[in-house]
């Protein structure tokens, strides 16, 4: 079986033949496989969807539990068609995962998703799989983005709340993983005091209660003493003028790039990524070394120069849709 019988790149998603199944697509389709729940890779309206049970059960709480006509757990290698199919931990948010793809000849194929290489309190660690032909994200695939150590920026705010104790602090943070990986983080530098949620946020993070994360006591945002976790939308809405003289504080692998801080007038910016940086998805591709890399959105032009200097084959499949961030779109506000 060759390349082209397993999978096709089409622009709003990938297609493969000998399965007829597609992964993450944009739009609904019969068959999908999803990599993981943000809402740029998880759509509803597939007539069936194979996924992990994490995220199945975050699509349901997003989208209602009709999101789908059928809905089947990734456990084991599942034979589709005319190849066998696999989930694995892509380290990205709960329940994120990568799918492997044998066929019974041919190349053996690993989409990731959303992938991250560090240490994360809400999810398995990323799984380094031996394929031929590796699919990945370049979100932040250039030499420029060297992400620091998520404790250290834990412990910034940690310290720009004992510097600052009269002033609330509210920090932006997406519902799904940001949040929860935040409240960890800061559980874990020592912070055990209750920390106020966004009401869009609180549902996605007591299911991560509900799954055994422990993030000790999240209370409404009106009840927090000095801690605030909201959608980045909710940052400069008349909801955030609520509280008085706030310290403005964003999550995010972007806030790397002071103009993005500036631009949306953060005063404590996090750099706080769920996504690898350059070093990580360099050695990344260096330690599962396949015969071809596949890049599916992002700083695709950076990545593909690396690997024709590593001798490495690589091509962009020009995907549409997904998001160049860490991030995704803003929840409705509450």
């Amino acid at each position: 079986m060759n390349t082209a019988d397993l999978l096709e790149p089409h622009p709003e998603g990938i297609y493969c033949p000998a399965g007829d199944f597609w992964i993450d697509p944009m739009r609904p389709k019969p068959r999908a496989l999803i990599t993981h729940g943000h809402a740029d890779h998880a759509r509803a309206g597939h007539g069936a969807v194979l996924a992990s049970r994490e995220t199945l059960e975050i699509m349901a709480i997003r989208y209602g539990e009709d999101f789908t006509q059928h809905r089947q757990v990734a456990e084991g290698e599942i034979r589709i068609g005319g190849v066998n199919v696999s989930f694995h931990p892509a380290g990205h948010i709960l329940g994120s995962c990568q799918i492997r793809i044998r066929p019974d000849k041919g190349p053996v194929i690993v989409a990731s998703g959303d992938y991250s290489r560090r240490a994360n309190p809400v999810c398995a660690p990323f799984e380094p799989l031996d394929c031929d032909i590796f699919i990945t994200e370049a979100t932040f695939g250039l030499p420029v983005f060297r992400h620091p150590d998520p404790l250290g920026e834990a412990a910034k705010l940690l310290k720009s709340m004992a510097d600052f104790p009269d002033r609330p602090h509210i920090i932006g943070g997406y519902a799904l993983g940001k949040t929860q990986r935040l409240i960890a983080l800061l559980r874990q530098a020592g912070y055990e005091a209750p920390i106020g949620l966004h009401g869009a946020l609180m549902r996605l993070s007591r299911y991560h209660q509900e799954k055994g994360i422990p993030l000790g006591d999240l209370v409404a945002a009106a009840d927090a003493p000095q801690l605030i976790i909201a959608p980045p939308s909710a940052l400069g809405s008349p909801w955030a003028q609520r509280f008085p003289d706030p310290v403005l504080g964003y999550a995010s692998g972007w806030m790397g790039v002071r103009s993005r801080a500036k631009a949306r007038r953060v005063e404590l910016p996090l750099v706080i990524s769920d996504h690898v940086d350059w070093p990580e998805v360099t050695a990344t591709l260096r330690e599962i070394a396949p015969e071809e890399v596949w890049i599916t959105h992002g700083a695709e032009d950076g990545l593909l120069r690396w690997c024709a200097l590593q001798g490495m084959t690589a091509r962009p499949l020009h995907l549409e849709g997904y998001e160049d961030s860490d991030n995704e779109p803003a929840e409705p506000e509450a």
